[in-house]
């Protein structure tokens, strides 16, 4: 069960390579800036989750395209953001120079913004019924914003108590709610009663955990080229880790049960969810 769902991954990268911006000529150096992080790779797990999500429902993944990508255009944007010189200030990011480095530090944040706005009006030309559409919209803004990964992100800057409580709170925000969005955006466009749609909520939710336990374990373990980026820079900034409040060694614990609480939660959930497991896997076993 461990291979990547690409033909879902493949829906979205054409979909982000045919997007365009402002036919202004003036603008266009700050739409290149914008291609030049969202079309940098990796694996799309936000709007792959969300595409899983809606065959797992019996919805045609291609028409979710538009809220999927999205979530995309939001991870970019926020990791430009995280790059910066007055937050992380990383030079390296998927294996080639971070926006701030391309571009400067002003097109940069620029290119953050602009990807942003444009995610939500990518958002709100999905086709469906209007509630279903707005209650996506919804539910994807929440997740970026000061409950979500904006303020996750604050959490981070100004520095968290460090205890396993607030470290939780801290990765939940700043991760785990653009990744619970992503499924939760697909269950909005479904229109289920919320009793149906639980065991998806609390596998999205377990989800996000596994992602960041593995990442901190990586940014111990893995190396700048196997990353994409530098690796140790959680240690370098001082931050509060499930590696260095834990060990790495429960580290891994964690994630393994954090894996196996994913799953668990999964069986519950009717549908045909294979490309959701095989997601979870994914994330478990990444090495990147």
């Amino acid at each position: 069960m461990s291979e990547y769902p690409d033909d879902l991954r493949g829906l979205v990268e054409e979909r982000l390579e045919h997007l365009a911006y402002s036919p202004r000529p003036e603008t266009a150096g700050l739409g290149d800036a914008m291609r030049y992080s969202l079309l940098a790779g990796g694996k799309r797990i936000r709007p792959v989750l969300c595409l899983a999500t809606g065959r797992a429902l019996g919805m045609d993944p291609a028409g979710l395209l538009p809220v999927a990508c999205s979530l995309e255009l939001i991870h970019t944007y926020s990791l430009i953001h995280d790059d910066l010189p007055a937050m992380d200030d990383d030079d390296l990011r998927r294996g080639r120079p971070t926006s701030h480095v391309a571009h400067g530090e002003d097109v940069a944040i620029l290119a953050g913004d602009a990807l942003f706005a444009e995610a939500i009006r990518l958002a709100c030309e999905q086709p469906g019924e209007p509630e279903r559409v707005l209650a996506a919209v919804r539910e994807i803004a929440a997740a970026t914003g000061v409950d979500g990964m904006v303020g996750g992100q604050y959490f981070d800057v100004t520095g968290g108590d460090e205890d396993p409580d607030a470290l939780r709170l801290l990765h939940s925000l700043k991760t785990g709610r653009l990744i619970a969005a992503s499924v939760g955006a697909a269950l909005q466009l479904a229109g289920r009663p919320d009793s149906a749609d639980e065991p998806y909520r609390r596998f999205a939710v377990e989800l996000g955990l596994l992602f960041q336990i593995v990442d901190d374990i990586l940014d111990v373990t893995g190396s700048d080229a196997e990353l994409g980026k530098p690796s140790g820079s959680d240690e370098r900034h001082g931050k509060v880790t499930y590696v260095s409040l834990y060990g790495l060694e429960r580290a891994r614990e964690l994630a393994v049960e954090s894996h196996r609480d994913a799953l668990t939660a999964l069986e519950a959930a009717d549908g045909e969810t294979a490309s959701l497991h095989r997601i979870a896997d994914f994330i478990f076993t990444r090495t990147s």
